[in-house]
């Protein structure tokens, strides 16, 4: 197709392209017996015209920072964005219809494994989110060209992470965002919630200040007027709410109940196919981005990376650390980029905020929206460091777990954790981070105890891949190692050793210093105990647990402010797990606890340095009995 073509594009053009595009998501999914057709269907014409007038991406160059983003929001109606790629030469017939097969990169819900796929999405309520992230980066950071399109369904519009995206997208004044949203009334099980109701969602959408447009979503020419007037908003989010139907196209699927998820029936399948005109092989050449219209982020170390140094004895918190390295970073590498959920006077990202002011997103309270334009910076190359309390993450653990589906490379921060913080209570206390991000496929979980140590990690999770959590404290600590010293994401360091270690005591955090006191009370009494600080929960230094506790005879006691379940003692355990005899006791928070002075909580849960040396005294002692 030809620039001329393109400028001429008709009715009929678009028609037959919405109609193989039908076509071929019906026979995709047949194909794999299992899929979303009628999903598909309804945005056919939506697509058709995008692809063939409004796109801008180069398939032989996905990495081109100039190429649109085009995120399938409702990730379900996948056979029709493979149909797209079909569409644009991109890949074959038989690759369409390796749709959902063992080893097709044309999965169930769409997946990164496609070169073309930016996020994964099938989780409903993410893929508007991320385009949030996206827009803000080219809108705020890089002064591009490119648009962000996302296909949205209406069911999804009942997800509060979509409406965290439309508060957020207007705030920013994201008029490289264009939303479609798809309304074909039917959801999974029922008529969604406003069913046909255009005007529900535009008086809702435009109440956030979205520039909306409602349009017949099988008239091409509405649809084509409605992409044109988008493209000419500068600061100011469009959302064309499309009315649809399910099916579409199909007498015995349009519009009809009891289809959503299901194939054609194979017996059907052929009539289905006919009633759409057939088979076709209708190419487009989509529109390349011009050239030199977007430009790479610059990667790495600009500048010298100056760290902060804090004096061994001093008392400083975690997280103050934490902001200093942040900053620090911020002025070493220009590609970094920092968030948080309007807490950065806790969790100290306001020092990044201040020095980097236009590198810095305020998310508000909204940690789904957080996390999700973490994933769309790092989908433009940035490097996201996210933060909040680590509590609060908790809200948005589908987006981190989608995040890793992604492959998206992330940074978060959870501050306030453990019994420690004292006075606020449990609302705000992390007591389940550790397991949640152990969980996350790939994930690196880091909970230091010290701010030389703290700084030295958030440096390292900069260049690591995947997703990295570090734990930061609430109260000041004292510093137990020199600014010189190098950790390793990976690593531990033994604080005490001797030949005499008669007790392995492991702990991380707030709980180091608890075991260094637990320690010297040991001491007093003649008993020699080796002291790990096992600040990398994940990966965990297996190899150095394994031979302190060879080395005190199997004696182990793991403290963590942390529910017992899923946090450091059972990582240790797991790394200790067939290495010979094991007296093995784990001090975590067991009751649920209330307000007080972080001593208090600490003792009252089992965790301070009294219970740890009476768990290493228990050990010796049935040792001795035994």
């Amino acid at each position: 197709m030809t620039q001329k073509d393109r400028a001429t594009l008709g009715v009929d053009f678009w028609h037959e392209l919405a109609q193989q595009l039908r076509a071929d998501s019906v026979r995709a999914a047949g194909a794999a017996g299992s899929g979303h057709p009628t999903s598909s269907m309804s945005a056919a014409d939506l697509m058709a015209v995008l692809l063939s007038k409004y796109l801008r991406y180069d398939f032989d160059d996905p990495e081109n920072p100039a190429n649109d983003h085009l995120v399938f929001s409702k990730g379900h109606a996948s056979p029709l964005l493979y149909s797209l790629y079909r569409a644009a030469g991109a890949i074959s017939d038989e690759e369409l219809l390796s749709f959902r097969k063992f080893g097709s990169p044309f999965q169930g819900h769409p997946t990164p494994a496609i070169k073309w796929v930016d996020v994964a999405t099938g989780s409903l309520g993410q893929g508007l989110p991320i385009g949030v992230g996206m827009a803000l980066a080219g809108k705020h950071l890089e002064g591009a060209s490119y648009r962000v399109w996302v296909l949205c369904g209406d069911s999804e519009m009942a997800e509060g992470s979509m409406w965290e995206a439309v508060e957020h997208a207007a705030y920013y004044g994201l008029g490289n965002l264009i939303a479609i949203l798809d309304m074909n009334r039917l959801g999974q099980t029922r008529e969604t919630m406003y069913g046909w109701d255009g005007g529900a969602y535009e008086r809702r959408v435009g109440a956030f200040g979205w520039h909306t447009i409602q349009v017949d979503g099988h008239d091409p020419e509405e649809i084509d007027r409605a992409y044109a007037a988008a493209l000419e908003e500068q600061d100011r989010p469009t959302m064309i709410i499309a009315r649809t139907k399910k099916g579409r196209g199909v007498s015995f699927l349009e519009d009809r109940e009891g289809f959503h998820g299901k194939p054609v029936d194979p017996e059907k399948e052929e009539q289905a196919v006919e009633e759409l005109g057939g088979e076709r092989n209708l190419v487009v050449e989509v529109r390349k981005p011009e050239e030199g219209a977007g430009r790479a982020v610059e990667k790495g170390l600009s500048d010298e990376l100056k760290l902060p140094a804090y004096e061994v004895g001093e008392e400083v918190a975690t997280r103050a650390a934490y902001g200093d390295a942040l900053k620090a970073l911020g002025a070493a590498r220009r590609d970094v980029v920092a968030l948080d959920g309007e807490v950065s006077n806790s969790t100290y990202s306001e020092k990044f905020a201040e020095a980097h002011p236009e590198r810095y997103f305020e998310m508000f309270i909204a940690e789904q929206q957080m996390l999700a334009a973490a994933v769309g910076l790092s989908v433009r190359g940035y490097v996201p460091f996210a933060s909040t309390f680590a509590a609060f993450l908790t809200r948005a653990y589908d987006f981190i777990r989608m995040a890793a589906i992604s492959g998206a490379n992330l940074r978060l921060c959870g501050s306030h954790a453990g019994v420690s913080i004292g006075e606020d209570g449990p609302s705000q206390m992390g007591l389940e981070d550790l397991a949640m991000m152990r969980a996350v496929h790939g994930s690196a979980v880091l909970h230091p105890s010290d701010p030389n140590q703290t700084a030295r990690l958030v440096a390292q999770m900069a260049d690591r891949e995947g997703i990295s959590y570090i734990r930061t404290l609430r109260p000041k600590t004292p510093v137990l190692y020199s600014a010189g010293e190098e950790f390793r994401i990976g690593g531990s360091r033994v604080l005490r050793e001797s030949d005499e270690d008669r007790v392995t005591i492991v702990a991380a955090g707030i709980t180091v210093h608890e075991a260094l006191r637990a320690a010297d009370e040991l001491h007093d009494e003649g008993v020699a105990a080796r002291v790990v600080d096992a600040y990398s929960i994940k990966p965990i230094d297996a190899a150095t647990l394994k031979a302190a506790a060879q080395a005190t005879g199997g004696r182990v006691v793991v403290a963590e402010d942390h529910w017992p379940e899923g946090g450091l003692g059972e990582a240790a355990l797991s790394a200790l797990a067939g290495n010979g005899e094991l007296e093995f006791r784990h001090l975590a928070v067991s009751g649920m606890p209330g307000s007080g002075s972080p001593g208090e909580l600490m003792d009252a849960a089992g965790i301070s340095a009294g219970h740890i040396a009476n768990a290493a005294r228990e050990l010796l002692a049935k040792s001795r009995s035994a």
